[in-house]
């Protein structure tokens, strides 16, 4: 750091000195980020993102995750057991951009998973993304999940020790419905009815586990047609059949989704910021993507920026800084220059992003800075 510049003695200021200088070190600006996700009383900060089936939950928690140093946790009670990728939707590892997952894919499919097997595995998630020095983001369809580990876990004492920020992502419900029946022909396409057809093969036990999922019951007529030889006719029949029911319980789960999320804002009291990605699947291309970074991924930027930073003010910028061990020397004042009252500093502080080498200017000025 340069040394500032010297002021000769006859310059001594009568009533206040002000000093303007420019910091620069070399950091990760997420570290700032990271260092302002407690408040005042020690609460760990948690992103939820929910919302119902196929509302673009997993693209925009992948989104937030890179922009605010985040690992996902998921909270879908169908994407926890290994397997059936296709039927659960689980987002290939190819999108996830590098972004760490947990709680995907890692349960048998003959086992039962319940809520406070959840919430044992997140705690356990939680703390293992927060010893990494990123920040969690629960994301999933499975709003029992949540609400299991957020008002009725008394092991853990979630509301005590944890400051949580719900993103609840919408779209109207006649394009959601158009849109999952596509998805579902579109699920069908990319090989369902295989992955279907191995798991009848391994004889699992059906009351449990991943058979709950919807696709797997339905298609069971047509997976035995096929074991009895049946002729063509036959089986194309009660295909279209099982797709047929796969949507229909496809828009009652979506439904059940929908009424649960206001049950939770309504009686429960969640502050559930409201993300509207309806236009978003009334276009395509690069159009849609327009839209999504327009109306459904700046909002959310911005209230999780609020979130994180919403207990700070400029002047603790500083306070911040000084946690950062490569933060520079400040600039020697002489003694002999002591104002008679006070010292005002106007700082501009930037810091030179390592992992991307981007440059971000913070501004802070401390005021009345009392001398001995």
């Amino acid at each position: 750091m340069a040394m500032a510049p010297t002021i000769p003695m006859r310059m001594k200021p009568k009533k206040s000195l002000q000093i303007h200088c420019h910091l620069t070190f070399a950091t990760t600006f997420d570290k700032i980020t990271q260092l302002a996700t407690k408040d005042d009383n020690k609460k760990t900060k948690v992103v939820f993102v929910l919302g119902t089936t196929a509302v673009g939950k997993s693209k925009l928690s992948i989104d937030l995750a890179t922009h605010f140093q985040g690992e996902i946790i998921n909270s879908d009670k169908i994407q926890v057991y290994k397997g059936l990728d296709i039927l659960t939707n689980k987002i290939p590892e190819d999108e996830r951009r590098g972004v760490p997952h947990h709680l995907l894919g890692f349960v048998e499919p003959d086992r039962e998973f319940t809520t406070q097997d959840f919430c044992n595995h997140v705690h356990t998630a939680m703390n293992q993304v927060m010893e990494n020095g990123n920040n969690p983001i629960i994301v999933g369809g499975s709003n029992r999940y949540m609400e299991a580990l957020v008002d009725e876990d008394s092991m853990f004492d979630f509301k005590a020790n944890y400051d949580p920020c719900f993103l609840w992502v919408d779209v109207a419900l006649p394009i959601l419905l158009d849109c999952t029946s596509r998805r579902v022909d579109e699920m069908v396409e990319a090989g369902l009815v295989d992955e279907v057809r191995d798991i009848f093969a391994r004889g699992i036990d059906r009351t449990w586990g991943i058979w709950k999922a919807i696709g797997i019951p339905e298609l069971e007529a047509y997976i035995q047609a096929e074991r009895k030889m049946a002729d063509e006719k036959t089986k194309k029949m009660l295909l279209d059949t099982a797709i047929y029911e796969i949507k229909k319980n496809t828009n009652k789960l979506i439904n059940s989704q929908l009424m649960k999320i206001k049950r939770l804002r309504n009686e429960k009291g969640w502050k559930l910021h409201h993300i509207d990605a309806t236009r978003v699947y009334e276009k395509s291309g690069k159009i849609a993507k327009d839209v999504w970074d327009k109306e459904v991924l700046r909002p959310s930027l911005e209230i999780l920026a609020n979130f994180f930073r919403k207990k700070m003010r400029k002047h603790e910028l500083w306070r911040l800084a000084l946690n950062i061990k490569t933060m520079p020397m400040a600039p020697t004042i002489p003694t002999r220059m002591r104002p008679k009252k006070n010292l005002q500093i106007h700082c501009h502080l930037t810091v030179v992003n390592t992992k991307d080498g981007l440059n971000r200017p913070i501004s802070f000025h401390l005021k009345a800075i009392q001398f001995e």
